[in-house]
């Protein structure tokens, strides 16, 4: 063979290697932007452990509150900067879902999840869940005691004189938990009943966050003595030594899933997928127990620490899809009543 002709094609085949060694470190090393809605307290520990676990991924978050970044998410529609959505609303997936944000995906390990914890329309799931966050009462027994309020067991007791100006929920339009409230009450009650319940509640309310956990943290401090949250920011701040009763109101709780899924349009699908399939690993579900009681893997739910006694078997059975498809139409109405007595926005 020619000599010069060696040379050119092994220069090619060393040019082809050369490329696809570029391209194995490209899907390996990459800039994840990720939006989220998990407490703000907890994502450092799951972005050391991930990164970790995958070299040369690095995750950017993103995060606010679930309906500011599902706003957020909506407002992009049309250009999405997020690669991955992960630990937000399965309802607001759901939501987004149906406007075609997302790419179906079957994480590694996906069988060892409780069916009803991931997308059982989709042949590949277009959102997986980690773990449920669940709707709970703080009460501070010392401003209890000052104001001689007994603690509520029921959510008809939260509507009731002996309250008035003691109470606050969060936002649903800006928070996902005080939509996991919303709905729930009217999955429980009926729509015109839930309503009727909200208007006698509004006449306690002293103020709507835009957080979901801000009105448990106002309560740990003893702003308020009633704060409409959920179970872990009660039980953590219990923990932490307030004076506080987290309380799972009769007749039962609502309750969404932190959630992920990946963005239709990312180009950095392979380091999305890691981050999907390090989610539903056993080490991610135990970092979830640490402080959620229920998470999606079976056989691995725990106690935790100050949670409310048989919290689990109060929860809801939500209706996922009617919450998604009605949530715009909920909220529209929530806010035409009941914003009045909103915290500024900014």
């Amino acid at each position: 063979m020619n000599t010069n002709l060696t040379k050119f094609l092994k220069g090619i085949s060393m040019s082809v290697a050369a490329i696809g060694l570029f391209a194995a470190s490209s899907a390996s090393a990459a800039e994840l932007t990720v939006y989220t809605a998990v407490e703000a307290d907890e994502l450092a520990g799951f972005k050391k452990a991930f990164e970790s676990d995958n070299p040369g991924i690095t995750i950017n978050w993103i995060r606010d509150s679930t309906g500011i970044v599902t706003s957020k998410l909506m407002a992009e529609k049309n250009n999405p900067k997020a690669d991955v959505v992960w630990g937000l609303a399965a309802t607001s997936l759901m939501l987004l879902g149906n406007e075609g944000y997302f790419q179906g995906y079957a994480p590694a390990g996906l069988d060892k999840l409780e069916p009803k914890f991931y997308d059982q329309v989709n042949k590949a799931p277009q959102w997986v869940g980690q773990r449920a966050w669940i709707a709970s009462v703080c009460f501070n027994t010392v401003e209890g005691a000052k104001h001689n309020l007994p603690i509520p067991t029921d959510w008809q007791d939260l509507t009731k004189p002996v309250y008035k100006g003691h109470v606050i929920m969060p936002n649903p339009n800006s928070s996902g938990t005080g939509f996991l409230d919303v709905s729930s009450w009217m999955q429980m009650m009926g729509e015109e009943a839930a309503w009727t319940y909200m208007d006698g509640l509004h006449e306690n309310i002293a103020r709507y966050t835009h957080s979901g956990s801000a009105p448990c943290k106002l309560a740990a401090r003893g702003e308020t003595a009633i704060g409409v949250s959920f179970a872990y920011r009660g039980a953590k701040s219990k923990s932490e030594g307030a004076p506080l009763e987290v309380i799972a109101p009769s007749p039962g709780v609502g309750w969404d899933l932190e959630a992920f899924a990946i963005v239709h349009n990312t180009k950095n699908l392979a380091a999305a997928k890691k981050l999907a399939d390090w989610s539903v690993t056993e080490k991610a579900m135990a970092m979830y127990n640490e402080s959620y009681a229920v998470v999606s893997m079976k056989g691995k739910s725990k106690p935790v620490e100050n949670f409310p006694a048989g919290i689990e078997g109060k929860m809801i059975q939500n209706d996922f899809a009617w919450a998604a498809s009605n949530r715009i139409r909920i909220l529209d109405e929530w806010r035409k009543r009941y914003d009045s007595k909103s915290d500024p926005k900014g």
